[in-house]
């Protein structure tokens, strides 16, 4: 096909490309527009899979939403990347692999927490848990993320969170 290479490039540079066509505050925005899209689509698909699990059950239907994500990359790769799987193989740590298995553990952690609390609630705890996560990731440096200093406001921050969250939830 005559766009593939031109595709190809696109996608493995896209990132980079991305960043030199931006002014620094455009790629941020983008980068907030991307993940408050990627939190809006979480939430939806933690709706329906608790939907298809009770039609069906926790493990037919997970199996279908990995299942069918699975078709889904697999067809934009055959589209626009076709990065030989091999490449894995190349992975600096090998732990690094067994996302695909937390993958599922967060499909059926979600459909049980949507159905237990409700959406909001469970979406909510959710987002706090990957917060906590994620900064204690940064101050730990742990799995070769850049370590970040501790700062009070960022625990302020937390706090506030957790505050909003019990706001959020109050019942007289």
């Amino acid at each position: 096909m005559l766009f593939r290479p031109v595709l190809n490039e696109s996608c493995r540079a896209g990132a980079h490309r991305l960043r030199n066509y931006m002014q620094k505050g455009e790629y941020i925005m983008f980068g907030v527009l991307i993940a408050l899209l990627s939190g809006a689509l979480m939430s939806v698909q933690g709706v329906f899979n608790t939907e298809v699990t009770k039609q069906t059950s926790l493990w037919v239907s997970s199996a279908f939403v990995q299942f069918s994500a699975l078709l889904v990359c697999l067809v934009v790769w055959l589209a626009a990347d076709r990065t030989s799987f091999l490449s894995l193989a190349d992975v600096q740590h090998k732990y690094m692999l067994l996302a695909g298995v937390i993958g599922a553990f967060i499909t059926v952690t979600v459909v049980r927490s949507m159905d237990m609390l409700g959406p909001a609630r469970a979406a909510m705890l959710i987002v706090i848990a990957q917060l906590g996560v994620a900064w204690g990731i940064e101050l730990t440096g742990l799995f070769g993320v850049e370590k970040t200093p501790f700062e009070w406001r960022k625990l302020l921050g937390m706090l506030i969170a957790i505050a909003g969250i019990v706001i959020f939830k109050w019942k007289k």
